[in-house]
């Protein structure tokens, strides 16, 4: 799994060790990256006047390694699977279950902070664009989006270990915010503007206040009992239950 989003890449922070790193993740240096083709062989250009040797051919840099990403994200996501607390999770055990070393994390992430919210977006991937033709439709796609993710083992076990850290680590909480909650709120407002707009829903509500009514109740029921599962019913009761109450008068 690529993750979206790379920090630090070149900025000369660490030095890898000159073996290992790739060897143990199974990346050549000089192979192409994860998922792309490998490039053709260039013949040599041929002598010029005079028997001189052709231009010589341009070095190819050091390509960038999905690979090598995706085995970090996955030691991630498997030491979170198996438990490990946050306290445990540091940045040199990740290197050792991902068998890579501590340079490569931090030629790509500044620190665990950053490696963690990284993760927690790739994982909670963007929510479902709205199609535009109801209100109501668009926000029980947002919200069923809403409530699939939160309840997934995964997923579920990502937002605690950002709530856990997030008093001790400021930075994480902040990125958590920016990298999976404000796009999931910025998504419903949209809607909500639109109903607004309409004239579907009354414009005496705070637009914030109306977000946390439709997004809440789910965030609320992950974070208040994990490991349970979902609540009974689709999301649209929930979207309706909110609706009663924020729509026109007229409507």
């Amino acid at each position: 799994m690529a993750l979206r989003e790379r920090h630090g890449e070149g900025d000369g922070r660490r030095q890898d060790a000159p073996y290992g790193d790739r060897a143990r993740t199974g990346v050549r240096d000089g192979a192409p990256a994860f998922g792309e083709p490998s490039a053709p062989s260039v013949p040599s250009a041929p002598g010029g006047a005079g028997g001189l040797p052709g231009p010589p051919r341009p070095r190819r840099g050091r390509p960038r390694s999905q690979a090598v990403e995706r085995a970090i994200a996955d030691a991630v996501l498997r030491l979170v699977d198996e438990g490990v607390s946050p306290a445990e999770l540091s940045v040199e055990r990740i290197a050792r279950t991902a068998g890579v070393g501590k340079a490569t994390i931090y030629r790509r992430w500044p620190g665990k902070d950053e490696l963690l919210a990284d993760v927690l977006a790739a994982v909670a991937g963007p929510p479902p664009r709205p199609r535009g033709r109801s209100v109501r439709d668009d926000l029980v796609s947002l919200v069923d989006f809403l409530r699939t993710h939160a309840f997934d083992r995964r997923s579920a076990a990502l937002l605690h270990l950002a709530l856990t850290e997030a008093g001790a680590h400021p930075a994480l909480a902040r990125r958590y915010r920016e990298t999976v909650l404000a796009p999931r709120r910025a998504a419903v407002s949209e809607v909500l503007r639109r109903g607004v707009a309409s004239g579907e829903l009354r414009a005496d509500l705070d637009p914030e206040l109306l977000t946390d009514l439709f997004t809440g109740p789910v965030l609320a029921r992950a974070v208040l009992y994990p490991g349970q599962p979902p609540p009974a019913g689709p999301a649209a009761r929930i979207v309706d239950a909110v609706l009663d109450g924020v729509r026109s008068p007229d409507r």
